[in-house]
């Protein structure tokens, strides 16, 4: 092999070297370029948030200081938004005149599709009772739709139309905590749900829920669990029916107490009292209520309602009473059915007469079965046909009729 001479070997390192040098002055002379750009960029970036943020204090809308901005995202962090859009068609087989169901919920109008509930809730996380420190917390549900003059507060009040609930809650550090709710909360009394079908099992609402109810009103409540098995709620309320405004200076008084002998049983009892109406010689109102579950097996449950309400007027006291009864069976995981059977004495007509299209009258009797499939192919869909039957002893309290059934389907997507 031919050997090179050491003078041009001198002169070959030499060129390497130099090329080598000007290649990495070029990289570096690019890296360069590419730092400065994407400082300047962060730059601008920075100034932008900068004055983003400067309006958004301005506007009171981010409070000042990193400390309250790292506590406002973890606020924000942990509020969540749910709820559930229901819809619906039903038949009325008496075919009520107008085309509307008295007293029946929630498709009164019979032979119509129905959108019943759109329903918003915004929450944060509830609060952590403990008798160690504070917490708090609020929650927020909005209804919109057919559904929502009779489920909210007071539709007729400007400003509450479409409100269900809005409430600020606190744990206050005694004992195990005392839980403390203020705001528009919804009633202590019935075994069903106001949300309807999306929470039932039946579809339909019986009628429990608005004969022998109440929708959600204003006021304080106090809660404490004393035991595993026993807790106590105490809510002061403006009136049992007047929602959001009171019309008069009393207020209604309620105390419920929770009890559970067993994981699978439980009751709950509650009382109330208060004067209902704007004149001074309006009746005041006293009761109590009974509520119960009994899980039997991991797919067969009851449930059960018994209310009685006492009215007095300056004529004497006129009573109403109720019982219900629930029977739910899962068949398989995604079918089950459901059964409610519920009957309300009013013999003098001072709660169920002209309510929900129903007509004036001195007294009734009102009972009903309804019998419901629950069918969920999917976690959030839940498909709800029913038949129900109503009874009457009005002769004409369904139009011109005594007994009427009313079938359908109701369907609600839950997120």
């Amino acid at each position: 092999m031919k050997r090179i001479p050491n003078r041009n070997k001198r002169i070959t390192t030499l060129g390497a070297c130099l090329g080598l040098a000007m290649t990495g002055g070029a990289t570096v002379h690019g890296q360069d370029a590419r730092m400065d750009k994407l400082e300047k960029e962060n730059s601008e970036l920075k100034q932008r948030l900068d004055s983003l943020e400067t309006v958004a204090k301005r506007e009171g809308i981010l409070p000042s200081g990193d400390a309250a901005k790292i506590t406002t995202v973890k606020a924000l962090s942990n509020i969540t938004l749910s709820g559930f859009v229901t819809t619906s068609y039903f038949y009325d087989t008496s075919t009520p005149p107008g085309g509307v169901s008295p007293g029946y919920l929630w498709n009164r109008q019979s032979d119509s599709f129905s959108l019943n509930k759109v329903k918003l809730t915004l929450a944060s996380a509830p609060v952590e009772r403990s008798g160690d420190k504070f917490d708090a917390a609020f929650r927020t549900s909005l209804i919109f739709g057919e559904d929502a003059p009779i489920v909210n507060s007071q539709a007729s009040t400007v400003g509450f139309d479409n409100l269900r609930e809005a409430f600020v809650e606190m744990n206050v550090p005694i004992g195990t905590g005392l839980n403390v709710r203020a705001g528009e909360l919804i009633s202590l009394l019935n075994y069903e749900s106001g949300d309807g079908g999306a929470v039932n099992d039946n579809f339909s609402q019986g009628y429990q829920w608005f004969f022998t109810g109440n929708p959600p009103g204003a006021g304080v409540q106090l809660g404490y669990t004393f035991t595993d098995w026993l807790d106590v709620k105490v809510r002061v309320q403006n009136g049992l029916f007047q929602g959001p405004i009171d019309n008069n200076h009393e207020k209604t008084v309620m105390a419920s107490f929770g009890l559970k002998p067993t994981e699978k049983l439980w009751f709950n009892l509650t009382g109330f009292t208060g004067r209902e109406g704007a004149s001074p010689s309006t009746q005041r109102l006293t009761g109590g209520e009974l509520l119960g579950g009994w899980s039997v097996t991991d797919k067969f449950h009851l449930g059960t309602e018994l209310d009685y309400f006492a009215f007095d007027t300056p004529v004497g006291t006129s009573p109403v009473w109720s019982t219900g009864a629930w029977l739910s069976y899962a068949f398989i995981e995604k079918v089950s059915a459901a059964l409610r059977a519920e009957f309300i004495s009013d013999k003098d007509g001072v709660d169920i007469n002209g309510l929900l299209g129903v007509m004036p009258n001195t007294g009734q009797d009102i009972a009903s079965i309804a019998f419901t499939l629950n069918f969920k192919p999917l976690p959030s869909i839940k498909i709800q046909p029913e038949i129900r039957y109503d009874h009457t002893s009005l002769a004409n309290g369904f139009g011109d009729k005594a007994d009427r059934v009313v079938l359908g389907a109701g369907v609600s997507y839950i997120f």
